[in-house]
This record gives structure tokens, sequence and C-alpha cells, in this order.
């Protein structure tokens, strides 16, 4: 298991010290770094970061800010040269504090923090069933991701296909692409995204659910191979 993760810091010497930390541990992933919260928050739209290595003092929106801006968020360690920041630190759940200079004993425990702390998580999704929420005909359903087949657009709407039923979203691909987990689901074309579960077989211009052929994008047969291996 390895924790996708983010160094922030406005200090590009603070940020080659903590990346090095990083790219020598096992347990983590080195996704990007950055020196301002808009480059992470651009990042954190887009990418799947487990992990949050964040300095508080930065020029026009500090660590704080930057967290209060996001609608979910990762585990964060933050990262500063001053102890007085260390009980609001914990207000937001932070998983561990790490002072300037940071040693490696004391970051690879912060780590084993974190490890532990993604997998209670994953074990309490898989306990409860990892579920999204939609709004299809004025109601509000549970879907288990799980039983989630594909994905596919449909005009103004996203049509969510499970193995009981379908229904029609208003929403978009993104949206759905950005709140279903990457381990499991792949955006195959600009039109599907599917379950890997629930592929039987793929050629080069399709992948396989049922009797359904779901076509696929042309760079996306490789992609799909190595996500599938995985």
């Amino acid at each position: 298991m390895k924790l996708n993760c983010i160094v922030v810091d406005d200090s590009s010497i603070q940020r080659i010290l903590v990346t090095k930390l990083v790219d020598s541990h096992s347990g983590l992933s080195l996704v990007g770094e950055f020196s301002n919260a808009i480059e992470t928050k651009n990042c954190l739209s887009t990418k799947q970061v487990d992990l949050l290595f964040l300095d508080i003092e930065m020029p026009v929106i500090n660590g704080f800010n930057l967290l209060d801006g996001l609608k979910i968020k990762p585990q964060i360690i933050f990262i500063t040269a001053k102890a007085e920041y260390a009980v609001k630190a914990f207000d937001y759940d932070a998983t561990d504090y790490l002072q300037k200079p940071i040693t490696k004993d004391r970051f690879n425990a912060a780590i084993k923090r974190a490890l532990d702390m993604h997998q209670l998580r994953k074990d309490s999704l898989e306990e409860e069933g990892e579920h999204i929420f939609i709004k299809s005909n004025l109601k509000k359903l549970k879907i288990y991701t799980s039983k989630i087949k594909w994905i596919e657009a449909f005009g103004d709407y996203v049509k969510v296909v499970t193995e009981e039923d379908s229904h029609l979203v208003l929403s978009t691909m993104k949206a759905f692409e950005l709140d279903l987990s990457k381990e499991k689901f792949i955006r195959v074309h600009k039109s599907f995204i599917i379950n890997m579960d629930k592929v039987e077989k793929f050629n080069s211009k399709f992948a396989e659910i049922g009797v359904t052929k779901i076509p696929l994008s042309r760079n996306k047969k490789e992609e799909l191979m190595k996500a599938l291996d995985s």
C-alpha cells in the first residue's frame, strides 16, 4: 500500500528536503510539490491525493485558509517552524504536526501514523460498503460502487448502470470521475467510465461487460490493460 502525497511549502529548500524524505519511503508516492495554495487546489481537483504535507505560513493564502476552501480533505501532516500553531492544527484533524528541522525518525513515525489511519478508513469503508449518493427522479439514492457496471454520458444527464437497474442523473462525467475510486473505475471513452471489476474481456476497440460492448478511445487499451494487471 502506498499513499499518494503532495508537498506544499513556499520555500524551495524545504520542499526539496521533504520530497527527499518522501522518495526514500516505501509507503509513499509523490504526486507533486507546490509553492502555493492555488497550484495545490488545482492538483487536488484532478488527482487522487491521500496525504498532504502542508506548510502553514505561506504568502497570500496560508495553509489553514487552503484547507478551509477544500470540500474533501486528504490526511494532513503540517510542517512548520513554529510550535504555536499545533493546537489549531489539530482542530483541522491533522494526522501529525512536524516542526522544522525534521528528522528522519520523526518523519517515519508520522508516516506510520498516516498509513495506519489510511488502513483503518479503508477497512471501515469495506465493512460498510463503499458508496455514493445520486439524485434521480427527485430522490436521493445510495448506490454501492461495487454494484456499478458503467457510467454513460446521456445528453445533459449521466446514466449510472448497476447490476439491478439504471438511473439518470443531472450531472457530468467529470463529477463522477472525481467521486469514484481510481483504483476501481477508469474513463475509457469521453462517454464511458467502467468498473474494472466488471470487465470480462476487451480488445483494441471494446471492453465487454456482460453482453454490452463499451467503446475504447484509441489510447485507452494500454491504460486499461495496465490498470487490470496492477
